[in-house]
């Protein structure tokens, strides 16, 4: 990327941030809080302690950013999955259920296990979308967001069923052993081993998509699926079903972290919806992968703070939801905008 490119970048970037800014001011003086008091309770939470960094925002950075990750590599390939969500539930399911088998077993041994396991899940439930797209013409956006209330209801009966904790009292699973835990990397912090790997996978993913024939198939049939098949001589299906599968791999690997770095047990709404976040994660990003790294600390510091401003100036956390979502729409339609201006300015010339 060009220094150009980074500076449009970084312009872009303040100006998102500046308008959530003034969007999350409004909704607050709209629903009648103290602005002041609400925003520096956001700010203590996401960045006003050491621990409030390694263990609040850092922490949350890493769903959001194996999410953001998944959705940016479909994105790219043209594929509109919105089904990241439901990938990660199947992926922390997965592990779960390989926690009780590998209990017991050499941990350099069973936490891969389980990452593996998570992480093949989310590749075989996007693939089920995949297969649904290439097969019957079904749209990835129907598929992938029905599949998210299947995961879903999926997990409230195995929390429930197969996988309740032995006293039957509770909707979880019982909890991990701590000998299965990703290591913490910090003492007395949550800080855990799932954030540098989420920072090797998206250095990873963007050398494969910059370096690679395959990543370069990817990108061409993002960018023209017409003239990739045609001119480019590339096998499409095949191209488009291979994104379905890592992005889900991707996602599902995000769940499998979060229930052995974090939650240590899978129960229901296991997920604050880390997977639709993700689509504002990847779309900040501009679909970079390693941008994917810096918005998702972002989002995880809004997460951080929406948390610490409910609690300590009694403001709903969804109102950093709806800034969440409207950022969304304000990303969509500045990218629409900005075609528009550059079509009409090749027709001038």
């Amino acid at each position: 990327m060009t220094t150009r490119a980074w500076l449009r970048g970084a312009g872009q970037l303040a100006a998102v941030l500046s308008a959530a800014f003034v969007m999350l001011s409004l909704l607050l003086i709209a629903t009648e809080h103290d602005v002041a008091t609400a925003l520096q309770a956001m700010v203590r939470g996401a960045f006003g302690s050491y621990y409030a960094i390694t263990s609040a925002t850092m922490v949350r950075m890493v769903p959001l950013g194996f999410a953001g990750l998944a959705v940016s590599i479909a994105f790219r390939a043209g594929i509109l999955n919105v089904g990241a969500e439901g990938q990660l539930l199947v992926g922390a399911a997965a592990a779960t259920a390989l926690a009780v088998p590998l209990t017991g077993v050499s941990p350099l041994l069973a936490i891969p296990l389980m990452l593996a396991g998570g992480a093949i899940a989310g590749a075989l439930w996007a693939g089920v979308a995949g297969l649904l797209r290439l097969r019957f013409g079904v749209l990835e956006v129907i598929s992938t967001i029905m599949l998210n209330f299947v995961a879903l209801y999926l997990t409230g009966w195995l929390v429930r069923g197969p996988l309740q904790e032995p006293t039957r009292i509770n909707p979880q699973s019982v909890s991990l052993p701590e000998a299965l835990h990703l290591p913490v990397l910090l003492e007395g912090t949550r800080l855990h081993a799932g954030v540098p790997l989420v920072v090797v996978v998206a250095v990873g993913a963007w050398w494969w998509l910059s370096q690679t024939a395959s990543g370069f198939r990817v990108r061409a049939v993002g960018a023209n699926v017409f003239a990739a098949q045609s001119a480019g001589g590339i096998a499409v299906g095949r191209t488009v079903f291979g994104a379905f599968l890592l992005s889900g791999l991707l996602a599902g690997l995000g769940g499998a972290v979060e229930y052995t770095g974090i939650t240590y047990a899978l129960y229901e709404n296991f997920s604050p919806g880390y997977g639709y976040t993700a689509i504002a994660v990847a779309l900040l990003a501009r679909l970079h992968p390693i941008g994917v790294v810096g918005t998702a600390l972002l989002f995880g510091a809004l997460e951080a703070g929406a948390n610490a401003m409910q609690r300590d100036a009694g403001v709903p956390s969804v109102v950093v939801s709806v800034v969440e979502a409207l950022l969304i729409l304000l990303i969509v339609a500045a990218d629409r905008w900005s075609e528009r201006v550059s079509a009409r300015a090749e027709m001038a010339t």
